[in-house]
């Protein structure tokens, strides 16, 4: 293996990691804590999914994506079951879903080689490469992750204060 071949790898790596762990996941814990049960569970109508909801399908996709497809381990995800699923489930108990997670995405990314990112494999219906897996459970994470956050903010009228006392205007060189 190239230096470069392991700095690429590295880089993406360290990339994956602060976009789950330091943005999304936080973002999406901060969130949980903003809401009672019944909120967590609301669904404004039928075609909308609830709070709850969209918590399970994150941990479902990403545990398909990047502990089974990527990782090897077998897929046991009922899609459906995760829109479905009506609630209540205790904040703690998604918490704790987000925490297993967290431990086993970690596993998974600390084992990739840079073959890994480049090697096809079967996820869902599709063929990816490692690299497309590790950039769609981001996309798809801060997507879901958005989507919760303007729940909270309309329905709390707050302000997540993720920025706060950061300058966001200035320019870098």
């Amino acid at each position: 293996m190239s230096n470069y071949s392991q700095e690429f790898l590295s880089a993406i790596q360290a990339e994956v990691l602060r976009r789950l762990f330091d943005e999304s996941f936080p973002r999406l814990r901060q969130c949980l804590g903003e809401l009672d049960e019944a909120a967590i569970w609301y669904r404004p109508n039928e075609h909308s999914n609830s709070v709850g909801n969209l918590v399970l399908h994150l941990c479902g996709n990403a545990r398909q994506w990047i502990i089974s497809g990527l990782g090897g381990m077998p897929d046991t995800r009922k899609r459906q079951a995760e829109f479905d699923e009506q609630g209540p489930i205790p904040v703690a108990d998604l918490e704790a879903l987000l925490d297993v997670l967290e431990k086993d995405i970690r596993q998974v990314m600390a084992q990739l080689s840079p073959e890994d990112l480049l090697r096809e494999r079967p996820v869902q219906i599709y063929v990816e490469s490692g690299l497309s897996i590790l950039i769609h459970v981001v996309e798809h994470f801060s997507y879901h992750v958005g989507q919760i956050v303007y729940f909270v903010k309309t329905r709390k009228n707050k302000d997540m204060g993720f920025y706060a006392g950061q300058d966001l205007g200035g320019t870098s060189h």
